[in-house]
């Protein structure tokens, strides 16, 4: 399995960061796929193949730390390109909440 486990929204209280800028001040760091839980059920297929796809957005994917698990919330695409080419690590900016 790719991920520890397939969500469907986000079970953690609202964070308040909304943009690229509001994450900028978390540091990035690696982070194992097989650990993370993922808040969205669906790709956007043209987002996994878009050679610019974080051209617009913040280079590492997002992840809420909450009740010792992780929540990854924005850059499911960078997740799922990252498991097709046989890369066990994602690096990502983690942000402990509760």
């Amino acid at each position: 399995m790719i991920f520890k486990s397939v969500g469907d929204g986000r079970p953690y209280p609202d964070h308040g960061r909304e943009s690229t800028k509001d994450w900028s001040d978390v540091p990035p760091r690696q982070v194992r796929l097989d650990e993370l839980v993922t808040t969205k059920r669906t790709l956007d297929l043209a987002a996994l193949l878009a050679d610019d796809s974080t051209f617009f957005g913040d280079l590492f994917a997002h992840v809420v730390e909450y009740r010792g698990t992780l929540y990854l919330e924005d850059g499911l695409h960078r997740a799922v390109r990252a498991a097709l080419q046989q890369r066990p690590i994602l690096h990502a900016r983690v942000l402990a909440v509760g």
